[in-house]
């Protein structure tokens, strides 16, 4: 995975957020403000408030990134398995850009909501009740577990990365990029209420989910049409980051002028 993939990851999130996240978990968000947050508080007490709920969500999505990177890791033992998860990928964010844009509800139907099982809502009555900042973080723990086709399209890339490490960032970018949108909840809500932002960055994510997912489906048809082309490009590749690592260990050790014996 490489800078242009969480490039693109970071804006479609950012985008997808101001329309689906909004749609999704502002309920949860308006909530939360009226209930635990003193509006006579400091500015600065509320900042944190609402950044301890937000890294709860980005803790939840980067431990889900970890298991399906693990997830991939298991079923990617091949170059023909990883490129089935590829176009598995690749599908899935296909689809989840066609329902941004309206075409059909894939996202929509997606999703299910665990908020009626009563586990969900005593924990969620619980912490609504506490002021506390480790409840707000707790409470984005618990918020983060809520299926959403967005995070169902990232988990899945997650998994085709076949590493927990780089299932964990796609996550934990994920998360990262959807903050803004939630953090300023008030503020762009009454933006986007007086023209057509909202819609144009709906359809500026959906078209990037949908390209995005092209990418990734003929990286898996390239996988699964030339597996050994790909094993030796993958084996070459490992190879150059591993000499420019020693190289720059290297570099690191020669003396400094006049320094030498």
């Amino acid at each position: 995975m490489g800078n242009i993939d969480l490039i693109i990851i970071l804006t479609t999130a950012f985008l997808g957020s101001v329309g689906h996240c909004i749609g999704m978990c502002g309920g949860i968000v308006v909530a939360y403000s009226s209930t635990k947050i003193d509006q006579k508080s400091s500015y600065a007490q509320q900042t944190f408030s609402h950044l301890a709920y937000n890294f709860g969500r980005v803790t939840t999505y980067t431990a889900l990134g970890a298991l399906f990177g693990f997830i991939g890791q298991v079923i990617a033992f091949t170059p023909t398995t990883k490129g089935f998860l590829f176009v598995l990928t690749g599908i899935l964010m296909i689809l989840a850009g066609l329902s941004l844009l309206g075409n059909f509800k894939f996202l929509n139907s997606a999703e299910w909501s665990v908020s009626k099982y009563p586990w969900y809502q005593k924990s969620f009555r619980a912490l609504m009740s506490s002021h506390s900042y480790k409840s707000f973080y707790l409470l984005g723990l618990l918020n983060g577990i809520i299926p959403c086709g967005l995070v169902y399209s990232f988990a899945i890339f997650a998994a085709s990365t076949a590493n927990p490490f780089a299932g964990a960032l796609v996550m934990a970018t994920f998360g990262l990029a959807t903050i803004p949108a939630l953090f300023f909840l008030g503020f762009i809500t009454k933006f986007l209420q007086k023209g057509s932002l909202r819609g144009t960055m709906m359809k500026l994510a959906a078209l990037l989910v949908v390209l995005y997912g092209g990418i990734t489906l003929y990286k898996g048809y390239n996988f699964i049409a030339h597996p050994e082309m790909m094993k030796e490009k993958m084996k070459k590749m490992q190879q150059e980051s591993i000499n420019g690592t020693m190289t720059g260990q290297f570099n690191g050790m020669k003396c400094a002028p006049g320094k030498c014996g």
